[in-house]
């Protein structure tokens, strides 16, 4: 067996060399989930892979044949900054579950969720985010090579990881390397993984200096009360009801004038999650849109939402067109045609990223167009229209 060198792990370990310190956080603010000497307060999910305490690590060792094994908090965090290090065998995959869960409804208990890989393999994706027995990889390292050098192997490594709203960072070795933005899991348990083998041989992972910062956490508010139109204001072009907590939005090929529903507010940064059905003609989702005198009635940017493979790219009407643009013709991943679908769209600065059934359909980086306005919900004009509308809900940091 080929066994991690013993080092004795430091309670108060500190990474102000590597210039990560969080302003304003003293010893104080810190959470200590491992105690050193034994494993209460975790509980084992999963395989059969073995967990022991040793010299003030907590020590995790390959089962031959074994499902993935998680070694998981007692409970849940939400928003919060995650720091560890880790020695791991070259030839193994580990992990570091964050917001996950295991419920006997999904998969019969699988633990699924968030994981910032540990891959010492060639690829060198440590760092990178795969969604466990969910959605798979949904932010590698492809691009990022600063973050796939700064692994060492056969070395201690040290992690972080934000976790703030929808917003989730993590930084290896001091270098940045996963920048995502989704909203699928806002809680769930923290676990140190063992990934199942085959290999006969056990290999092992060492983990120390576990701490977390609980900054409390995000959650969704409506945006719409169900049973009216408070908030929003209809412009002309198509008709809008409200039925059993849906919008619904119809007008006639006659109509030329395109139909908006608004809000009354504007939005700079927001994460935003709606469902939508369209059964008949062109529709959409705007933000950062401003209404103006024309027959179109917006300009601002629009997520795409037809009965098309169109749905999910990105238009900036009274711009540039076309920003992000998906065949009509040619099946997504993540449409479901003539159903009720999730859409969620984030905002920040000149980042957006837009998300169909958990699926990322368009993202814009260092983007030069607006910055905030309205949201809308569209009727096109020209065509006989029919779409739904149900649970639009803001992101917004909890005040209890």
């Amino acid at each position: 067996m080929k066994r991690i060198k013993h080092f004795v792990a430091v309670a108060a370990f500190s990474v102000s060399a590597l210039g990560l310190g969080v302003p304003g956080a003293g010893a104080e603010d810190w959470l200590y989930p491992f105690n050193g000497s034994n494993l209460d307060g975790w509980t084992q999910r999963g395989g059969k892979a073995t967990y022991r305490v040793e010299d003030g690590m907590i020590v995790g060792t390959t089962v031959p044949r074994s499902r993935n094994s998680f070694l998981c908090t007692a409970r849940d965090y939400s928003d919060f900054i995650f720091e560890v290090e880790y020695k791991v065998d070259p030839r193994m995959n580990s992990g570091i579950q964050i917001r996950s869960a295991s419920i006997p409804s999904y998969h019969n208990g699988v633990v699924h969720g968030y994981q910032v890989e540990i891959d010492p393999s060639e690829r060198a994706w440590s760092g990178g985010i795969y969604d466990e027995s969910r959605r798979g990889w949904i932010n590698d390292l492809k691009g990022n090579d600063p973050a796939r050098q700064a692994f060492r192997q056969n070395e201690w490594n040290h992690y972080r990881v934000e976790a703030i709203g929808d917003h989730i960072r993590t930084f290896i070795n001091g270098v940045p390397a996963a920048d995502l933005r989704d909203s699928m899991s806002l809680s769930g348990f923290i676990a140190l993984q063992v990934h199942g083998t085959n290999s006969e041989e056990p290999m092992e992972i060492a983990w120390r200096n576990i701490r977390i910062q609980d900054l409390g956490r995000h959650e969704w508010r409506p945006l719409f009360d169900g049973t009216t139109l408070a908030g929003w204001e209809a412009r002309p072009g198509g008709e809008w009801s409200v039925s059993d907590g849906v919008i619904l939005g119809t007008s006639v090929k006659a109509e030329k004038r395109h139909g908006l529903l608004m809000s009354q507010g504007s939005f700079d940064d927001f994460t935003v999650r709606l469902k939508f059905k369209v059964s008949q003609g062109d529709s959409g989702f705007y933000f950062r849109s401003t209404p103006v005198d024309h027959a179109v009635g917006v300009n601002g940017f629009q997520v795409e939402l037809d009965t098309t493979y169109e749905t999910g790219g990105l238009y900036e009407t009274g711009g540039r067109a076309w920003v992000v643009q998906h065949p009509a013709d040619k099946k997504t991943r993540w449409y479901r045609k003539g159903e009720w679908n999730d859409l969620t769209v984030s905002a920040y600065g000149r980042r957006t990223v837009v998300r169909m059934n958990g699926r990322k359909s368009a993202e814009l980086v260092n983007d030069t167009g607006r910055t905030d306005g309205r949201l809308a919900l569209q009727l096109h004009g020209s065509q006989d229209m029919r779409v739904e509308f149900k649970g639009l809900e803001r992101l917004v940091k909890a005040t209890d």
